[in-house]
């Protein structure tokens, strides 16, 4: 595997881009055009600290020519960001696996204000782990059981048990009861990405989503759900929830897209990754990972 030319720093891995087809002055030039966000003082406050390099490693100057397929890295930048006040429980480790317990709020990859307040950077700072990778994804609202590849000779089949569906995952829920829902009831459809950003929707046609749904007990006018996914669609369990007349507790996007702001964290989402089981491809021996947490 070839590295990177900038090292990881302070659990942040550099970022690069691919040039596409166009022409600028220079590598300032297109950095400033590409990246209209982030002003030309701090390019070039990157470029005095030679933290603007190629794929080859090559060290760029303001003035540097750049064309079209080349490789740039730099370090990406958030000022001001959020301080999420919840911390993850490491559950288990070998040298091919790290199992984390998520808290909510935390996203587990950098993106948008989040950088050094995820799950990913906090843990390469914690473990000293520079090949860390997430092998399925879990929202930033969601809490519960997540695993991470610390090998990457081995992370391959790994990731081939999610593909494949060979993963059992068990989510807990906080929804409306339902009465005239069967126990256990297995909810099918499709779902595609809405004209809405981030929000999915479902749609006629073949169902490409399946989730088993099961009443844990009744809490007065909710319920404890135990929710058993067969499918793994971005957004599958809220949809689905939401679907049937019972959107998660505290959801944000679901039955309806609430205006962004600022987190409310009394409120998180009722929304919970208890647990995960799988037979290991290597030993064969037969894993199951619990969250301590609860709803």
């Amino acid at each position: 595997m070839k590295s990177a030319p900038l090292p990881t720093r302070n659990g942040i891995s550099p970022s690069y881009i691919w040039l596409p087809e166009g022409r600028w002055q220079n590598a300032l030039d297109f950095l400033c055009s590409h990246f209209p966000e982030v002003d030309e003082q701090t390019w070039l406050g990157r470029f005095s600290k030679q933290e603007i390099r190629t794929a080859e490693g090559e060290i760029l100057t303001p003035s540097s020519t750049v064309k079209r397929g080349m490789c740039l890295y730099y370090y990406r930048e958030v000022e001001n960001e959020t301080s999420i006040p919840f911390q993850e429980t490491l559950l288990f480790q070998n040298e091919d696996l790290l199992v984390v317990d998520k808290p909510h709020f935390l996203p587990v990859t950098p993106g948008g204000n989040y950088l050094k307040e995820t799950l990913l950077v906090r843990l390469k700072n914690s473990t000293g782990i520079d090949f860390l990778t997430p092998l399925h994804r879990l929202d930033r609202e969601t809490a519960g059981v997540i695993l991470f590849s610390c090998n990457p000779r081995t992370r391959g089949r790994y990731q081939a048990l999610f593909q494949q569906n060979c993963m059992e995952k068990t989510y807990h829920a906080i929804a409306a009861f339902l009465p005239n829902l069967p126990s256990p009831y297995l909810k099918r459809s499709r779902l595609e990405e809405s004209s809405q950003f981030f929000v999915m929707r479902e749609v006629d046609g073949e169902a490409n989503s399946e989730t088993l749904i099961s009443v844990i007990e009744r809490r007065g006018d909710h319920a404890l759900y135990r929710l058993q996914p067969k499918t793994g669609k971005k957004h599958q369990l809220r949809v689905h929830l939401a679907s049937l007349g019972a959107p998660i507790l505290n959801d944000r996007f679901y039955p309806q897209a609430l205006p962004a702001g600022n987190d409310d964290f009394e409120r998180p989402l009722k929304l919970l990754a208890k647990s995960i089981s799988f037979t290991d491809p290597h030993s064969q021996e037969h894993h199951q990972f619990e969250s301590q947490l609860s709803l």
